[in-house]
């Protein structure tokens, strides 16, 4: 029952992300980027037509940064003499193993490790990160000149959100730096950042990103789903769905659009078939805000909620989202769990956060 349905919609999922997506590139530097050492001869040049690789990665918003063994302050002054500093994000530039840089890069951007490739002139550099996380996509520089062909760097499609993607990442890392001196209540903090949330329908033109969305984020994701242009094209047409896309912005500039649910109304009760959020939000209570607009709309309409949830190895964090939130399970088979809220009382948004809502 329940699980014929959700495996049916695993498999489709599965079969569409059958070509792994990258979502970020770690270069090493000396014969990888530049032509030398470094170290050796200052005077090292750009690989020709490596500029243009990366500014077109950066444009279809895959984020880049470095995994180097070198000098810090003399490679990230290199790099900033040739122009391209800003293009890497977390830079690893020191004297120990590869692996280790490539680890604490993936953490840094906190993305899986499997959405990652390393490119290193150095055999042994690549069996090493290989041998440590097999799931890193690793190549050596011969790959340079046709990287941008291969599908593993060919998103779908490229987004506002995916072109901003690097500057959206930079202005996180100035908000995580103010966070972190930051000595007062997390709530207190997070007044200071000045929140606004807005809820819409998804029109047209936002169905792209959802889309996006939906094959790019699986740890903050209800079910792990992924959707179609058109698939959720139908949805927004359709009289029985309601599909909302969420964007954040606080003081120091936008998230972006960060966040997606779909929810199927019917007389007796409402289901949320899939809500997810990037993991740039995690910290900012974004789900919880998404989760209780919804309950507040079904409290409205007299009905209750039930939501979908399939366990995958990521994204227990959903799961505990939905048990905090009062949701109880009512139906559990193998991966697939079905719960429900009553909706009985429509819950508050927190205090730190201005939720602008849907007409």
């Amino acid at each position: 029952m329940l699980n014929e349905a959700l495996q049916a919609e695993l498999e489709k999922s599965a079969a569409e992300d059958e070509v792994r997506a990258i979502k970020v590139v770690v270069w090493d530097l000396d014969h990888t980027i530049w032509h030398g050492v470094l170290l050796e001869d200052g005077e090292v040049h750009l690989r020709a037509g490596i500029l243009e690789v990366i500014q077109e990665l950066d444009r279809r918003g895959i984020l880049q940064s470095v995994a180097s063994k070198n000098d810090p302050a003399t490679a990230l002054a290199k790099l900033a003499e040739l122009g391209i500093a800003d293009y890497f994000l977390y830079p690893q530039i020191s004297w120990s193993v590869k692996s280790e840089a490539v680890r604490t890069i993936a953490a840094s951007i906190n993305v899986g490790l499997d959405t990652l490739a390393f490119i290193d002139d150095q055999a042994f550099e690549r069996e090493e990160v290989a041998f440590s996380h097999p799931q890193v996509l690793c190549l050596d520089i011969s790959a340079i000149p046709r990287l941008l062909e291969r599908p593993e760097f060919m998103p779908r499609f490229v987004t506002a959100d995916s072109k901003n993607r690097r500057l959206m990442y930079l202005t996180d890392i100035r908000r995580n730096a103010v966070e972190q001196e930051f000595t007062g209540p997390k709530e207190e903090f997070l007044a200071g950042l000045g929140l606004h949330m807005t809820l819409n329908r998804a029109a047209e033109g936002d169905l792209q990103r959802a889309e996006e969305l939906t094959k790019r984020t699986h740890q903050l994701n209800t079910t792990g789903y992924t959707y179609s242009y058109d698939e959720l094209k139908e949805f927004m047409a359709s009289p029985r769905h309601d599909l909302l896309i969420a964007s954040l912005e606080d003081k120091y500039g936008t998230y972006g659009k960060i966040g997606l649910c779909l929810i199927e109304r019917g007389t007796q009760h409402w289901t949320l078939k899939l809500l997810l959020m990037s993991c740039r939000v995690m910290s900012r209570g974004v789900g919880t805000v998404m989760m209780s607009h919804i309950i507040r709309r079904a409290h409205q309409a007299g009905v209750s909620l039930r939501a979908e949830f399939i366990r995958t190895e990521k994204n227990r964090m959903m799961y505990i989202t939905y048990r905090f939130g009062n949701f109880q399970v009512i139906e559990e088979d193998g991966a697939a769990v079905l719960l429900q809220h009553d909706c009985r009382a429509a819950p508050d948004y927190p205090d730190y956060i201005t939720v602008i809502e849907p007409a």
